[in-house]
């Protein structure tokens, strides 16, 4: 086994901090990059959402749920569902949409 010298472990050192701040301005520039896409896309869901369903789409929603179910309804509420959405949300929607779910008496 032969023995390091104060240099060789010296340079194993600074080799070492070299390549540490190499890492860490790679991942200073990604963060900056995930940063940036964060607020365009902050900027996105904001406009979306300042899109408000206008109340002829609100009515034509509620004619054609009339028309399905057979019975006059009533929309209360309404919003747009950011795509894609996940399988898991989709299926959650539908569970809670059943359970809503009205009989009808003929």
């Amino acid at each position: 086994m032969s023995a390091l010298s104060m240099e060789d472990v010296l340079a194993a050192i600074n080799e070492m901090r070299r390549e540490m701040q190499t890492q860490i301005a790679g991942l200073k520039s990604e963060l900056n990059d995930v940063r940036v896409r964060q607020e365009n896309l902050a900027a996105t869901v904001s406009a979306v959402d300042s899109q408000a369903l206008s109340p002829e789409t609100l009515a034509i929603m509620a004619a054609v749920v009339t028309s399905h179910l057979g019975v006059k309804v009533r929309i209360r509420s309404a919003r747009r569902v950011a795509e894609p959405s996940s399988t898991w949300a989709q299926r959650g929607r539908l569970d809670s949409h059943v359970s809503h779910r009205q009989t009808r008496t003929r």
